[in-house]
Order: C-alpha cells, then structure tokens, then sequence
C-alpha cells in the first residue's frame, strides 16, 4: 500500500514570465504533520494551491492520496482536503446570521449556508465536534458575536465535519493574541486525534507544536531543506531561508527564533 499523502516530482509553476514554484520534489507521508515556512514571495501560496487541488503546476506530477493529477476528479479529491486560512476571515461575513452549528454542519457541503437536508447525525457530529473543540458554550450563539480566535476553531470544526484525509492551515494565528492562539494550538491534537494529516504554514516557528513532525522551508520558489523539524530548524538553514542570521533554541517541546541583532543586515 503507498503510504504517500503528498507526492511532486519536478514541480514548477510560472505565471507569465515569472517562476514562482522552481522543480519541487517533496513527499509527505502518512503519520506525518507538515510545518512550511518561507518568507513573501517564496511560494508558498501556489504550493498550497496545488495541493489543495485548486490549481495544475505548469511542469511536473503532483499525486495526492495516490491520485494523480489529468487522472483524477479534481473536484471529488478536494472533498478530502480541509483548509483553513485567517485570510479567509472575509467570508465569515456570510455567516454572521448562522449559529456556530449551522456553521460547523455546513462544512459537510462546503456550502456559506444550509441549502441541503440534514440528518441527525450531522448534528450529532457537530456536538461531537463543539465538545472536542471546547466550543460546547457556543452553542446556540450567532458567529457574529465570536472573539476571533472562537471562529478560528469553529472553522476548524467544521472543515472536520467531512473527515478530511487532510487539513491545510495557512496561517491561522495571523491576528490573534497570545491566548487565542494557545487556545488555537491545543486544538491541533483533536486533528491529528481524528486522523487527519497537518499542513501548517506560518512566519513563527514557535506555532510549531509538538505533534508537527516535519518542517519544508522555501526560498524563492525552491526548497532549501525538507525533514524532521529538529534537523531543519537550525539557526543555518533558517538563516538561509530568511536571509537574516538567526539562531534556534528549544523550549517545552517546541522552537523559539531569535534574529542576531548584532550583525549587520543588507
């Protein structure tokens, strides 16, 4: 059996004359949570994009879930990919009338609203879920009267109502304050509890929680290192993909960052 979740071969992707993704060769496999870091511009955004099957790579085979992409039904295999983003905040508009289940049960149809018929234990699962995530108090409420970080994990919830094979996080603490996003990272142990494979992308390695096991860090569309977390967050490779002199130290399981402010940076 492949135990691959994400397989590229030679990616490269380019919008006109630009190259923004340079012959990516990654793997992710089963068991493994993913942390990507790199600065603007190192394209993490595209990567994302192509694994989330939103978007074909100019050159190269991309394989998720043993599904190769001009193969497969790309609308079928996004069923499996959750995806939560502080970007998409905006849309949290549509919801401001809908209570936290009706949100949450709506991840099933990946619809901003109810339009489909509901069984029972759709709402069963939303309980299950508002419990797992601490969010049982919610219940009842309208989004609209939620802190940021409640509809971070709310919106996490609910890409969990269709059980992803995997769930894509694109900096989900952007915004939040220290405790929202504590709160927010315990969430993660209920996503890999419920088998679901992490894809995290942030700016700050100290969201690197313990149960991410994996580290790909980008520059310029290329990757300079891919690995377990503790050999790739080294003050060297980090110093390379940042271009600032950076060393690393360890703390309760998960890295800090500290900029080197006594060299000159060009």
């Amino acid at each position: 059996m492949d135990s691959s979740i994400i397989s590229l071969q030679q990616v490269t992707y380019r919008r006109g004359e630009k190259l923004i993704l340079n012959e990516i060769d990654w793997e992710a496999k089963q068991g493994e949570h993913w942390a990507i870091l790199g600065l603007n511009g190192s394209g993490k955004t595209t990567l994302l994009n192509i694994i989330a099957a939103h978007q074909f790579p100019t050159e190269g085979e991309v394989v998720l879930f043993g599904n190769r992409f001009g193969e497969t039904n790309l609308p079928e295999l996004r069923k499996r990919i959750g995806f939560v983003s502080s970007s998409l905040e905006r849309f949290s508009q549509l919801f401001l009338n809908e209570t936290v289940e009706r949100v949450i049960v709506s991840g099933k149809y990946a619809s901003f609203g109810l339009y489909e018929q509901t069984s029972d234990e759709d709402w069963s699962r939303a309980d299950m879920l508002l419990h797992q995530f601490r969010l049982t108090y919610l219940k009842g409420k309208k989004i609209s009267l939620l802190s940021e970080g409640e509809r971070r994990r709310v919106f996490i919830a609910r890409s969990l109502m269709s059980y992803p094979t995997m769930l894509i996080l694109d900096e989900p603490c952007s915004g939040l304050d220290i405790l929202s996003r504590e709160q927010f990272l315990q969430t993660l142990r209920t996503v890999i509890e419920a088998h679901c494979h992490l894809v995290y992308v942030t700016h700050h390695i100290e969201e690197i929680t313990e149960d991410i096991t994996h580290v790909l860090l980008l520059k310029e569309g290329r990757i300079v290192a891919a690995g377990k977390k503790k050999k790739i967050l080294t003050g060297d490779l980090l110093t390379e993909a940042y271009s600032v002199p950076v060393s690393v130290s360890w703390q309760g399981g998960r890295p800090h960052l500290h900029v080197e402010r006594s060299a000159v940076l060009q």
